[in-house]
């Protein structure tokens, strides 16, 4: 048991009252030359927010102080939620008075308050482990002898102050990132100095740059890495070669988008029998070129993830391996972690699994447009083309239906939103907003990694290795009950929610609603009833996918955990076992990953969602007085916001309906007129017209055409 262990279960078993740093050094005897390293544990185990000290200077667990740890998610209507470090737990609402200076994605310690009128547990932030947003990227205005920076991000509610000293000749209307010198306390502003001038406000892409800023991450890696990645020789040895199960005569290739260059995962599927399949999902070892706690590594980590923004890609590996030697591009060997998973059919069953290190050679590169038409179009040139693997192709999609089938029967929760691609001409500008299908092609490549990524966790957790599970809880009662009484004015209702809810019953309401008006509207609130999906060192299963063991193995390329559990993978077949030291090395090493790894991608998504939102409106500033069709998709006090069929959302302003006074029914999610009762609600298909585009603040204005 590593000392990180021993100190926690003393303080959760052994510890009957708060303890001081004296009484922790004679119960570990720990002598003074240890005592530096000892203080360094403690510190670090409070910044997890695993242990708390308290002004006292006495030591204990958070939950023995009625406290809280966990990050700040925090609403653009001045709420906020602390999203606790415990995926187990409920989140708890804090108003915007008990923020204490917090942020957008800070760490902090909570105290739960007494029971409220509200449903939920509300809290209080009583310390501020730590800080989120060094920088922050905003508007700057000037004024006599000062100047302030208004956050792009609407989640950061606080103008940053800035003295005259400090503006570095930043001008009115400017896009500038700034450093947080000071921060927010009750009453007072945070403070900071401007470091870098990203232009004016409406110049070419300035927008996008903001987005990238916002992330706090550099654009370039820094030179030692790239260095470090020169040095990689992109040769594979036949030393190497010798240590793997050699795939390369088996037919395999890989299936992705048009524009992907980082290929990570490849497919093969063999018949074994009439009523047995064997599918191989073969996953990039950029572990092997990526050496732990080397400077690429400390990169990769740091970076988290890579970011997929709308006109370019911000990657976590240089581009040399994300799509060099460690994209499986065809006829090329490639060093792999291969999981072969054999089925029986009918019933379908896994009979048997193995893990292996490997060599492959990608036979072809297909696109989900090539599959797509192939499987379902049945295009004659394509099947004459690709002639030697359509029965692998066929095969592969009997199995697809078979596991989708299965998946959804087990209760799988299938949010099938339409996503929107932007696309852009040669100045960035956008030309067209193409709806993404999700056809059988895209099925077929994720129900493979979700069973791959299935297998890699049960075989971990029956082995007791230390690892990071992608998990994801239920929803609480109270959010439950809300959903229920939401879907209760479409006419639809589900028994028994103040209990524990099954993902297969809220399946069942998705299927029910497949097709009609309020489809998209339920599955939003659905969706937004619903916990976050994290990485933990702790296995809770995964309540979205209702499976009890899930992780993330097949993306390493551009996810660190999936990079981390490549490691401790090979680290299992080449040894047979993980020694105690490396258990213990994990042990510690893992929580802090995960955690970190889930802020990384909490960020990354804001910034992708951003810089879609971005386009899109952009794309609408010449449509000033078009008329289109639309649905209600949100319904505020102020109004409603209305989604066009282009995927593009605008606000009608309660102020603009003149028929009558209109009242905000939360429990309906509608707008109800005083005099003629008339109903404005989620769902509701209305017609509006564009009578404002305002690029900055991200925002389009409808009119209702009666």
């Amino acid at each position: 048991m590593s000392a990180r262990q021993n100190l926690l279960k003393y303080f959760r078993i052994d510890a009957k009252k708060p303890v001081d740093l004296e009484e922790l050094y004679d119960e570990f005897s720990i002598d003074k030359g240890q005592r530096k390293d000892f203080k360094k544990l403690l510190t670090d185990l409070i910044k997890e927010g695993l242990l708390y000290k308290n002004n006292a200077g006495l030591y204990g667990l958070p939950e023995k102080f009625n406290l809280m740890s966990g990050r700040i998610e925090r609403s653009p209507k001045g709420f906020a939620f602390l999203l606790p470090d415990d995926p187990e737990l409920e989140d708890v609402f804090i108003a915007l008075s008990n923020m204490d200076g917090a942020m957008h994605n800070d760490k902090v310690f909570v105290r739960i308050l007494p029971e409220t009128t509200g449903k939920k547990s509300s809290g209080e932030v009583v310390e501020i482990i730590e800080r989120a947003n060094q920088t922050i990227v905003g508007n700057f205005e000037r004024k006599d002898y000062f100047g302030f920076v208004v956050p792009d991000n609407k989640r950061i509610f606080n103008d940053i102050f800035i003295p005259a000293e400090k503006m570095k000749g930043a001008k009115n209307g400017q896009k500038v990132v700034v450093k947080i010198n000071h921060w927010p306390e009750k009453n007072r502003s945070p403070e900071g100095e401007v470091i870098e001038i990203l232009g004016f406000k409406k110049q070419p892409g300035v927008d996008i740059e903001a987005i990238i800023r916002q992330l706090d991450l550099p654009l370039k890696f820094p030179a030692g890495v790239l260095h470090e990645t020169e040095k990689i020789s992109m040769e594979i040895t036949q030393q190497e070669k010798d240590k793997r199960e050699d795939l390369t005569d088996l037919t395999m290739f890989t299936i992705d988008g048009a524009d992907a260059k980082d290929l990570d995962d490849a497919v093969s599927i063999e018949k074994m029998s009439d009523n047995n399949l064997r599918l191989g999902v073969h996953i990039a070892d950029v572990s092997h070129y990526v050496k732990e706690d080397s400077l690429l590594d400390k990169e990769a980590r740091e970076r988290g993830t890579s970011i997929y923004l709308v006109d370019r890609v911000i990657p976590m590996l240089p581009p040399r391996l994300s799509n060099g030697i460690c994209s499986l591009n065809p006829d090329v060997e490639r060093l792999t972690l291969s999981v072969f998973i054999e089925y029986q059919l009918d019933p379908l069953e896994v009979v048997d699994y193995n893990i292996v290190k490997s060599v492959i050679k990608s036979n072809y590169r297909l696109t989900y447009k090539k599959v797509r038409d192939i499987i379902e179009k049945r295009d004659e040139r394509l099947l004459e083309k690709y002639n030697e693997i359509v029965p692998h192709l066929n095969m592969m999609n009997e199995l697809r239906g078979l596991l989708r089938e299965e998946r959804f029967l087990e209760g799988s929760i299938d949010f099938d939103f339409p996503e929107v691609k932007v696309v852009l001409d040669d100045k960035g500008r956008p030309v067209e907003l193409q709806k993404q299908e999700h056809s059988k092609a895209e099925q077929l490549i994720e129900e493979f990694m979700i069973a791959a990524n299935n297998i890699i966790a049960e075989d971990a957790h029956w082995k007791g290795t230390p690892f990071i599970y992608r998990v994801h809880d239920e929803p609480d009662a109270e959010s439950m009950i809300e959903f229920n009484e939401f879907i209760h004015n479409f006419g639809y209702f589900i028994k028994g929610v103040r209990n524990s809810v099954h993902p297969r019953v809220l399946q069942e309401v998705l299927e029910d609603i497949k097709g009609k008006p309020e489809e998209r509207i339920i599955s939003t609130v659905l969706l937004r009833s619903m916990k976050k999906a994290v990485y933990a060192p702790v296995n809770i299963g995964h309540f979205g996918l209702a499976l009890d063991f899930y992780t993330h193995f097949t993306s390493p390329i551009r996810r660190y955990p999936d990079l981390m559990i490549h490691r401790i993978i090979k680290e299992g077949i080449e040894n047979g076992y993980l020694p105690e030291k490396r258990k213990e090395n994990l042990e510690e090493r893992i929580p802090l990953i995960a955690e970190h790894s889930s802020l990384q991608e909490r960020k990354a998504m804001e910034a992708e969602r951003d810089s879609v939102d971005l386009k899109k409106i952009e794309y609408m500033e010449d449509k000033i007085g078009e008329q289109y069709e639309g649905i209600i998709s949100g319904v505020t006090s102020f109004g409603f916001f209305v989604e066009l069929e282009n995927m593009v959302e605008g606000l009608v302003h309660v102020e603009n309906l003149v028929d009558d006074y209109y009242h905000f029914n939360r429990s309906q999610q509608a707008l109800i007129g005083e005099r003629t009762k008339k109903i404005y609600r989620l769902g509701d298909e209305v017609e509006v017209e564009v009578t404002a585009v305002n690029l900055q603040e991200r925002q389009l204005d409808f009119e209702l055409i009666d």
